[in-house]
């Protein structure tokens, strides 16, 4: 066995090193990465090969680390991928994990082209991102290619392949279309080749007027009549060599208008090494320009962009002087700085400083020897200190602090911030904030002051005293505040609570004088069933030493809401909570259904509270001729029946009044019609409102309720009988309709339905038999006969718990006296009903050698006990 596990244990490790060295195939200098250096198209391909080799992130810094890659560029990786994440997906998992790797990876693969869309400089690395002028020739969106449609330039070269379009007018009429020949020539009819390579247009012009003088009198002397255009066609090609520090150096082929920017620009212009300041441009082995792209980039100045010949060369040296610039200047970065200037052209060519910017003294970190050290420049010393290479131009930030502020916050008309001068106070503090506030708590304000150390101290002060000129005023100090309070800031809200028969109850703002009247305006008024007597106030009581909760008060108010002399007496206070009771004699109707066969079937209002089943069959027209009174049931609502509050049926009652006068579904109404609807909707929508404000409140308790400690909730069964909103009632009709008033007769109440089938013919069997069917009703035969139809009882019948439910919802079980089974009789309509027998659990061995050791543990306590 051990021999086994060692070679399953060998052959994994075979496998796990195979594709390691697979994955290392894949990945295999990551010992040298340089994360500074990669750009992000880059980074995208190090993911997409990782991906390839079934890497997440993890396995990928194992790979790397297990490389010999360091610590921190270990960290810069992490940080870069992590980085690439999606913003929408910056609280989720991480994106390069090893859970759905290449769904994640794919996102990933998005977010990608996310960035080289949105990102012009998308290829490039932090490094080169930060030195200035590299972007120019990196960005996708600028064209450097130089413009064709412009007129022929008076010094241009003419070279071979070139188009001369000659253009004679005047006295005579010629045109000629020539092409330079490799020679420098042109072969001009009825005058011959003529020598044009290496003039300017403007030389060829003059040289060619002598050659056609010959044939055209008329172009030479003192006073021509004829005249000598000359244009360019398709200009030629030339070929330039682009070599040095260049991202692509090489041969290229440009237009012969193309200028050195043409060049570099085609060249992928100067690498991370190479100069922006010293490009030399060479000719026929002599230098003839040198170019600097800060004079473009910053004056606008081209004077040295030249138009390049063929055979030029361009050399791009290496950068000599390059220093970094890091701090508030409009434009931080890498700069390449010339010998002889100083700190100021530096801030020339980095925007300047910012607002935020400190400009007294900027610091220099240098290289000295083998270390480094800290320089310190003064502002007087920018134009005349020398930089070199490698420098690093800290600017430090202004300090966040103010010299001269005062604030004031509150109960004033204008808070803000405002300008500390010379005698401020604190009453033309006020002055300049316009004001308190009326609601303005005047008597106690708070001066919050900050000390020379810091720290914050704070002074009351009585604005009331120093505004009537009792009390001295207060001289501010730098970063003084004052806060003046509301009184409401400092008082409990007030309110008063409206409950019962009124429209909208609810809480409403105290307003000081508020009587019960206006209130129960406030609240939409009484609703019809409201009791304008007896209504109730509970005031909160103010002496809780003598155990009085509340003060009870009551009153009544007009019917018609007129002012009475009671609700003149009782002015409302704050908390107040007024209840408005329903009238006695008020009862909303309750309504009852009579379903089946009867004459007039439908619903009744109950009439009377001793109203019976006998006294609804009598006001329906009682029973018809094929009705089978056995049969009748009554459906009764349970306590757990929802049924409508009054503000339910209210609301849709106004509902359907606001449909028909709806003038988009109905005929145009009136003006009192079309106010009415006005009025409807509005109460409609504040009662939803306030709806669904209830509703959301009543969800929040029900998840507050621990109901997992009530056990019956865990039985589905259980919670289905427990809850039903709706029983079955049986009913003996036919002893009803002949003894009405009797025992068997009802009282009825609301929702009830009484369900009167017409005489029933089948038998139904269900349960636990072969064949579950419905079966004819054969008044002779017994359960037995009927089970038979339906195939027998099956193997898991409960047979003697067998029971029938009967058509009025009774229902009776098999019993037995003596082991004889007797049957419940089989009436039309009836349902025999075949339980399952209980599932037994078969006893496990462990419980059979329990019950062993059980027997005979008490075999033989009652062999010692004989003994």
């Amino acid at each position: 066995m051990k021999t086994i596990l060692r070679q399953i244990f060998t052959v994994a490790l075979v496998v796990l090193g195979v594709q390691f060295s697979l994955h290392a195939q894949n990945l295999s200098n990551l010992r040298d990465l340089k994360v500074d250096n990669l750009s992000d198209a880059q980074l995208e391909q190090l993911v997409k090969r990782a991906e390839a080799s079934g890497l997440n992130q993890s396995q990928l810094e194992a790979l790397a680390r297990e490389q010999g890659l360091s610590s921190i560029e270990l960290g810069k990786l992490r940080a870069r991928l992590n980085g690439f994440r999606p913003a929408s997906q910056n609280s989720s998992l991480n994106s390069f994990n090893g859970k759905g790797r290449r769904g994640e990876l794919f996102e990933i693969g998005q977010s990608f082209d996310s960035l080289s869309l949105s990102d012009p400089y998308y290829d490039l690395t932090p490094f080169q991102k930060k030195i200035f002028g590299f972007k120019v020739f990196h960005n996708r969106n600028l064209d450097f290619n130089p413009s064709l449609n412009i007129p022929t330039p008076s010094n241009y070269v003419i070279g071979a392949g070139d188009q001369l379009l000659l253009d004679v007018y005047g006295a005579s009429q010629q045109s000629f279309d020539l092409t330079v020949s490799p020679e420098g020539r042109i072969f001009i009819p009825n005058v011959g080749p003529v020598q044009v390579g290496g003039n300017t247009i403007e030389a060829a012009i003059a040289r060619l007027k002598n050659s056609l003088g010959r044939i055209y009198s008329g172009l030479l002397g003192g006073n021509p009549n004829t005249f000598l255009q000359v244009r360019l066609g398709n200009i030629r090609s030339i070929k330039v060599a682009m070599v040095g520090e260049l991202a692509n150096p090489g041969t290229y082929t440009l237009p012969s208008f193309a200028s050195v920017f043409n060049g570099l620009y085609a060249a992928g212009g100067p690498n991370e090494n190479g100069a922006f300041r010293n490009i030399q441009v060479y000719r026929n082995n002599r230098l003839v320009a040198t170019v600097d792209v800060y004079e473009v980039l910053i004056n606008g100045n081209q004077n040295s962009n030249i138009t390049l010949q063929d055979n030029d060369v361009v050399i791009v040296p290496p950068v000599q002087t390059r220093v970094e610039v890091i701090g508030p200047v409009r434009r931080e970065g890498l700069f390449e700085v010339k010998q002889g200037e100083s700190v100021n052209d530096l801030l020339k060519f980095s925007g300047g400083f910012s607002a935020q910017a400190y400009a007294k003294r900027i610091t220099i970190r240098r290289f000295d020897e083998n270390s480094k050290k800290v320089l310190d420049v003064p502002e007087e010393s920018f134009g005349r200190f020398d930089l070199k290479d490698g420098d690093e131009i800290i600017i430090g930030e202004i300090l966040d602090r103010f010299s001269n502020r005062v604030q004031i916050s509150g109960a004033v008309v204008r808070e803000g911030e405002f300008a500390l001068e010379d005698g401020l106070t604190i009453k033309s503090l006020l002055e300049k904030a316009e004001g308190l506030k009326p609601e303005a708590f005047a008597t106690r304000a708070t001066l919050y002051r900050t000390n020379t150390d810091l720290t914050l101290a704070a002074e009351s002060i009585d604005l009331a005293g120093i505004i009537s000129g009792e009390l001295p005023d207060v001289r501010l100090q730098n970063e003084d505040l004052l806060f003046v309070p509301s009184r409401y800031d400092i008082q409990e809200e007030f309110f008063v609570k409206i409950s019962g028969d009124v429209n909208l109850p609810g809480t409403y703002p105290f307003a000081s004088n508020m009587t019960v009247g206006d209130l129960i305006l406030r609240s939409g008024g009484l609703l019809q069933s409201a009791s304008n007597s007896s209504i109730e106030i509970a005031r909160r009581s103010r002496d809780a030493s003598s155990g009085k909760i509340a003060e009870i008060l009551t009153l009544t108010v007009n019917s018609d809401l007129s002012l009475s002399e009671d609700e003149i007496n009782v002015s409302l206070k704050p908390f107040d909570h007024i209840f408005i009771r329903r009238s006695p004699g008020f009862e909303r109707e309750q309504l009852v259904s009579v379903t089946g066969e009867v004459v007039f079937p439908g619903e009744f209002a109950i009439s009377n509270a001793n109203e019976r089943i006998s006294d609804v069959i009598k006001r329906a027209g009682g029973v018809n001729q094929f009705a089978y009174p056995k049969g009748a049931s009554l459906i009764r609502r349970t306590v757990y029946f929802k049924t409508k509050t009054d503000d339910e049926i209210k609301a849709e009652i106004l509902k359907e009044i606001r449909t028909k006068l709806n003038p988009e579904k109905n005929r145009p109404g009136n003006q009192a019609e079309q106010l009415l609807f006005e009025r409807l909707d509005e109460k409609i929508t504040e009662a939803e409102r306030i709806r669904i404000e209830n509703e959301q409140r009543l969800a929040e308790e029900r998840l507050n309720q621990n109901l997992l400690l009530d056990s019956a909730y865990l039985d589905s069964a259980v919670t289905r009988s427990r809850f039903k909103e709706q029983d079955l009632v049986g009913i003996d009709l036919e002893a009803i309709l002949k003894n009405p008033g009797g025992p068997e007769d009802l009282f009825l109440q609301e929702g009830d339905i009484i369900q009167i089938p017409k005489e029933l013919q089948t038998v139904r069997i269900v349960g636990e038999v072969l064949l579950p069917t419905t079966s004819r009703y054969i008044k002779t035969q017994g359960l037995k006969a009927y089970i038979s139809r339906a195939g027998g009882f099956s193997e898991k019948a409960r047979r003697s718990k067998s029971y029938v439910v009967y058509a009025n919802g009774d229902a009776k079980r098999t019993h037995s006296v003596f082991g004889i089974k007797f049957y419940p009789t089989i009436e039309p309509g009836a349902e025999i009903v075949v339980p399952e027998k209980p599932q037994r659990e078969r006893m496990s061995a462990a419980g059979w050698i329990g019950i062993a050791s059980s027997l005979a543990t008490l075999g033989i306590l009652i062999e010692r006990l004989v003994q």
